[in-house]
């Protein structure tokens, strides 16, 4: 062989080795202008085909983030990885995820679902590896020095309901999940009701995966009263299933309520026959999460038993243009895929976790990016800019709230929506502080 012919036959596997390197997901990402940096690999897990609350929309919003991020050269240069885990709704299935996380030598777990911190942090401690916008129904999200969150989570929801409904209300009936997490819901709608010299809920446990609520309908309806009463239902993907039989509750059952509670006055009796005639004084409510724009299209938009309900969330109402960056990217990365819904609160919050990532690995500046790095930037107080979706976050001590079984809270602001013509809107503009209503709750 000819030295000519050598050095072309060496030029032609030198390029396609470049080639398969790129098809493999390894070398320069397209729109870089080197190839020293290292992949940064993280994890977001979700419940997914269980008969209780499913998100499958925030691990299918991480891995369109991830597409859109490698197509336009990575984060900071470095190719995103995205690894996802059916966390479903257990112990066992939350513990499975995180040893996962730490044998793949993930450098986060980033907007994840889980009611089951107890099960997924001690892992996550135990390697070190921080635990980024978590959906926030977890109490360990708010005690765990690994965990980062970035909203105020379930305490946050429900003292800030509380205030909406206190503005409305004259009686309130809360529904909530019979489990661990849920026996906190009531004191903390209590610490919302009460600022306002309100009377407290009453509080209605029941079974999380339950096929049918027409007992606990029906109690709710009556505490709830004649005049002015709300009742609230917070059971995840099953409020839905509880307004339904809340709805078919017995014309007798709904509106005629006399003696339930010992009252039988006039007042009350008159009430009741304007409600047999139709005018149901009766408000529904709930938080996001358990109500949300895709649950009320499905159950028929306008004309869907959510109609006139009163809502808080976290973020601002899902056709704020602010979400505009987070739905051209839905638009174009995952187009096709029915599971990533932008008025979801769960991909929302997935967005806005994977934003935090962002921002963190760009601070850092650095060709291989660890686990520790990235917990370290956090707690130094780099600041994150999410384009108004929050206010700034930032997780210095000084930063966080420091509530009673939420100390890491450091937002604690909350929306007032309310669905009107089948959509979710504001019930009054910007964000509402809850954060001293948090700090008094027992």
């Amino acid at each position: 062989m000819t030295g000519r012919r050598l050095t072309s036959l060496l030029a032609y596997l030198t390029t396609a080795a470049a080639g398969a390197s790129l098809l493999t997901g390894c070398g320069v990402l397209p729109g870089t202008t080197g190839g020293s940096r290292e992949p940064v690999t993280v994890m977001t897990w979700a419940p997914d085909g269980t008969r209780a609350t499913n998100m499958p929309g925030m691990p299918a919003m991480a891995e369109a983030y991830a597409r859109w991020a490698n197509a336009t050269g990575g984060i900071d240069g470095h190719e995103l990885r995205i690894l996802t885990c059916n966390e479903e709704n257990t112990s066992a299935g939350a513990a499975a995820c995180a040893r996962r996380a730490v044998h793949e030598k993930v450098v986060a777990v980033v907007g994840s679902y889980s009611q089951n911190g107890r099960a997924f942090m001690a892992p996550l401690e135990a390697a070190g590896i921080p635990y980024i916008g978590g959906y926030g129904i977890s109490e360990d999200e708010f005690t765990s020095p690994l965990s980062y969150p970035v909203n105020g989570g379930q305490a946050s929801l429900m003292a800030g309901h509380g205030m909406q409904l206190a503005e409305s209300c004259r009686k309130v009936s809360l529904v909530r999940p019979d489990t661990l997490a849920g026996d906190r819901l009531p004191a903390l709608l209590n610490s919302g009701l009460r600022k306002s010299r309100h009377q407290g809920a009453t509080d209605i446990p029941a079974v999380e995966d339950a096929a049918e609520y027409t007992q606990q309908a029906g109690r709710a309806r009556t505490k709830a009263g004649r005049r002015d009463g709300c009742v609230a239902a917070v059971l995840g993907e099953r409020t839905q299933t509880f307004f339904d039989s809340f709805r078919r509750l017995p014309e007798d059952a709904r509106s005629t309520t006399a003696g339930a509670d010992g009252t039988g006055n006039d007042d009350a009796n008159d009430d009741a026959k304007g409600e047999a005639k139709g005018d149901d004084a009766v408000r529904i409510s709930s938080v996001l999460g358990s109500v949300s724009q895709p649950v009320i299209d499905r159950t028929g938009g306008a004309r869907s038993p959510f109609e006139g309900a009163y809502v808080t969330g976290w973020y601002p109402e899902a056709n704020d243009a602010r979400w505009a960056p987070m739905r051209k990217v839905i638009q174009r990365h995952a187009f096709a895929d029915n599971r990533v819904d932008p008025a979801d609160a769960g991909v929302q919050t997935t967005w806005i976790a994977y934003t935090v990532l962002r921002k963190v690995v760009e601070s850092l500046d650095r060709d291989s990016i660890t686990a520790g790095a990235v917990s370290h930037a956090l707690d130094r107080g780099v600041s994150i800019d999410t384009g108004g979706l929050t206010p700034e976050l930032r997780w210095r001590y000084e930063d966080m709230l420091g509530a009673p079984g939420f100390p890491r809270i450091v937002n604690h602001e909350v929306t007032f929506q309310v669905v009107r013509q089948g959509r979710l809107v504001a019930q009054k503009p910007g964000f509402v502080d809850v954060g001293e209503t948090v700090l008094t709750a027992p």
